[in-house]
């Protein structure tokens, strides 16, 4: 009897049980297949074939998440249009900074993009990216002063030059016809254009990453399986608990020697599973949104640009309107939004209990700090959810005057989690952007945090690689072949105007895309003609 009651106590008690041995090791363990995964696994792949790379995904297909084309603007953000990446400085300059760094970011990302392209990794840039001229469009004599003054700073900058700004009707009508259809011919507008911004389907880029990387005899994809959980080994590797789904929730147990956690807004939890020391004091806010969409092809035939106004005082940057021409799997569209929803999930097919399920001792009081300190948004969420489709017309209509309602319908966009860190004057803040967290023997790392996300992936992944593998990368071997992948790996293409001609062309020409050549003389002159595509 005594046996038996053991039996039963030891079975009951689950440190009693010792935990099942790895089924196998592997050398890269991604989890999630979006586009950050997709990105870390071929770079890894490229610059170590041998490695042995396995990509774990919750759900039944690639990118159907955040990376989803529809679930995100596709905007390639390149500070061109994006006025919160410019703010007014307290003295009446516009700093540039932000902008510059963003815009170089896209440059690594369009190299990325290119290289693949040339090794046949990516095919079809048509099918992932689009040419899509950037516009920023304000009204009222304080918003169109601030645009002229950043237009101006921009042209300080390789990388702004052959921006085109206006106040003319009859031009900004040209370029964007609904915008001005309609509207008070007295009003006072103004716009800035550049020919060279993009519309991009990362959904697409993601797929056909993961299609080419399990391809090699090195890689695999393994659908509707769950990490669940992850256990720091004494030697340094991981082991983790993966649950596949298919068939029940069997769970079986992997070691891995580098673990990355792309899980978009389920990446924090695992984080925080890992245990890792730099893991603490994070937090997350879920903030989803809304557009508004249309199909009719007689409106949408007559937008070609992503057109961004200017959010309103006191909004968070995420509020800021846009009228999107969009390509997602061969449909053009138009969308306007985002419009933003409030729910406690991290993701668009996860719990209700995700973010109370998140919150752990070391996070809870940088929640509550950088909650009182962000009342703002709080105050923007809460209009935004009383808004009615009568309302949301009305916003949409400051941009296309003489949209109809039956045109347009309102469609769910993705989930978003907003980084909440421990900060030692305020004691949490809410941090609008991305960021990779890493442990100190760099064997795990996960990314955090939104916009701009997908578009900067190929920088982030580069900055992780940097990070996780340092001694690799000090290698020469790496060193060729992040060059051979990056051609300006190492340079910054804002301090080299040559650097930036060349670069440019040269993936533009493999992305199917025009350029402008900026000659060095150029300073505040017009905008040149973009040069023919290359194909």
């Amino acid at each position: 009897m005594k046996k038996i009651l053991l039996t039963l106590l030891c079975f009951s008690v689950i440190g009693c049980s010792k935990p099942r041995e790895p089924e196998k090791t592997v050398d890269v363990l991604l989890i999630g297949a979006g586009v950050m995964s997709a990105t870390l696994g071929t770079y890894l792949h490229e610059l170590q074939p041998d490695w042995s790379i396995e990509i774990y995904e919750r759900l039944d297909k690639v990118a159907a998440e955040s990376s989803n084309g529809w679930n995100n603007a596709g905007t390639g953000h390149s500070a061109f249009c994006e006025l919160n990446y410019t703010p007014e400085t307290a003295d009446g300059g516009i700093d540039i900074s932000k902008a510059i760094a963003i815009n170089e970011s896209f440059e690594i990302s369009k190299q990325f993009w290119a290289t693949q392209v040339e090794r046949e990794v990516l095919s079809k840039p048509k099918s992932f990216i689009n040419i899509t001229p950037h516009m920023s469009f304000v009204w009222g004599d304080d918003n169109v002063e601030y645009l002229r003054k950043r237009h101006a700073a921009l042209q300080h900058s390789n990388l702004f030059r052959g921006m085109e700004f206006t106040e003319d009707h009859g031009q900004i009508a040209q370029w964007v016809p609904l915008v001005m259809q309609g509207r008070d011919s007295q009003q006072k507008v103004a716009a800035t254009r550049m020919a060279i911004g993009t519309d991009v389907n990362f959904g697409e880029i993601t797929r056909q990453l993961i299609d080419s990387l399990i391809g090699k005899q090195q890689a695999s994809l393994h659908l509707e399986h769950e990490v669940r959980d992850l256990q720091r080994n004494d030697d340094g590797t991981w082991r983790v608990i993966v649950a596949d789904l298919a068939k029940g929730g069997a769970e079986q147990s992997i070691n891995a020697r580098f673990v990355f956690i792309g899980a978009g807004g389920g990446a924090l939890k695992l984080l925080q599973k890992s245990g890792i020391e730099e893991a603490k004091g994070y937090a997350g806010f879920p903030v989803g949104g809304q557009f508004l969409m249309t199909r009719n092809q007689d409106v949408v035939a007559q937008h070609l640009a992503k057109v961004y106004g200017k959010a309103s005082v006191g909004s968070p940057p995420m509020s800021v309107p846009h009228l999107d021409t969009r390509v997602i799997d061969g449909e053009n569209v138009l969308l306007f939004g985002p419009f933003a929803t409030f729910s406690t999930k991290f993701l668009k097919q996860g719990s209700l209990l995700d973010m109370f399920s998140s919150m752990t001792t070391d996070n809870f009081m940088p929640m509550v700090n950088a909650g009182m300190d962000n009342w703002s948004l709080s105050t923007y969420l809460m209009g935004q959810l009383m808004l009615s489709q009568e309302d949301r017309m009305a916003s949409l209509r400051e941009y296309f005057p003489e949209a109809q309602d039956a045109d347009w319908e309102l469609i769910n966009a993705g989930q978003r989690v907003q980084i909440i860190k421990k900060d030692a004057e305020k004691g949490g803040v809410l941090q609008f952007g991305t960021e990779v967290v890493t442990s100190a023997d760099g064997s795990i790392s996960a990314l955090l945090g939104a916009s701009p996300g997908a578009s900067t992936a190929a920088p982030i992944m580069l900055h992780l690689i940097e990070k996780a593998f340092a001694d690799k990368v000090a290698t020469p071997e790496w060193q060729e072949r992040l060059k051979d992948i990056i051609p300006s790996y190492g340079q910054k293409l804002n301090d080299d105007l040559a650097l930036t001609n060349r670069i440019r062309q040269w993936s533009s020409e493999r992305l199917e895309l025009p350029h402008i050549e900026v000659a060095p003389d150029v300073e505040m002159a017009a905008e040149p003609e973009p040069a023919a595509v290359t194909l």
